[in-house]
């Protein structure tokens, strides 16, 4: 299906590994240009060499998404880039704060990280793209969040509070910015395969039960309707569709793209 994305302006927060990369990769197979932010542009350079291969406008632009003007400046770049416009806002960025940490043994420091990284650098993304994207009377954005901000996770409170919170942010600037034809939407990934979970969760999994891997993996998937664990590429179609106009009707939705996880 061709989804009309060739040709766009898409900026991605986050794209150098896992689901950054694999976002990445899809827009640009999509012949969409790319603004591609992070701190640690050498962490960047493969995924974007890939995807000049594909012949599309890359750009990679340093930036603390933590940081208001770095992020109004890397809007500016963009603009300069691409002939003025910004069609697309990926926010990918984030990180996972405390794991198996109980909300009462956590710290504020620990908390307060999470929270600015995973909620400020999206608000402060969006502010910053914003402007653009009015002035057009076009914008498509995406925030990808994460199913512990749709059910909560024990152990998990600081990363759930700054997924619930995101959420928060998506609505709020979906209501804002509808009228000038721009949606705000969230993906909300479960679990998804990747050296994380197979170098961390599974092997944590197997020696807390005293299962082999195998079967930690067959235990993972059984918590799913479709037994099964999503993939990098799941994560990517999801946000390829709302950053098209086959989903110009949708806004402030949270699509969980996580085998049926948040809806058990």
């Amino acid at each position: 299906m061709d989804l009309g994305l060739q040709g766009r302006v898409a900026v991605l927060t986050g794209p150098a590994k896992g689901m950054g990369a694999a976002v990445t990769l899809g827009f640009a197979r999509e012949g969409t240009n790319l603004v591609l932010v992070g701190r640690d542009t050498a962490a960047i350079a493969p995924v974007a060499a890939e995807t000049r291969t594909l012949g599309v406008g890359v750009e990679v632009v340093a930036c603390d998404v933590t940081d208001s003007a770095a992020c109004l400046a890397t809007a500016e770049r963009a603009r300069a880039a691409f002939g003025g416009r910004i069609d697309i806002l990926v926010n990918i960025a984030g990180g996972s704060g405390p794991i198996g940490k109980a909300g009462a043994e956590t710290t504020q420091d620990e908390f307060d990280e999470i929270v600015l990284l995973n909620m400020r650098g999206p608000f402060n993304m969006i502010r910053a793209v914003a402007p653009t994207m009015q002035a057009q009377g076009y914008g498509r954005i995406v925030n990808v969040g994460g199913t512990f901000g749709m059910r909560g996770k024990a152990g998990r409170l600081a990363y759930s509070s700054s997924k619930w919170g995101l959420r928060g942010i998506t609505k709020s600037f979906a209501l804002e910015l509808g009228a000038d034809g721009i949606t705000v939407n969230t993906v909300a990934p479960g679990m998804v395969d990747g050296p994380r979970f197979r170098t961390k969760v599974v092997p944590e999994m197997a020696r807390r039960l005293g299962i082999s891997e195998a079967e930690a993996i067959e235990r993972h998937a059984a918590d799913y309707a479709l037994r099964r664990i999503s993939t990098a590429e799941d994560v990517a179609h999801a946000c390829l569709f709302l950053a098209s106009d086959r989903a110009r009707q949708i806004t402030g939705a949270d699509l969980a793209v996580d085998g049926g996880w948040a809806a058990l």
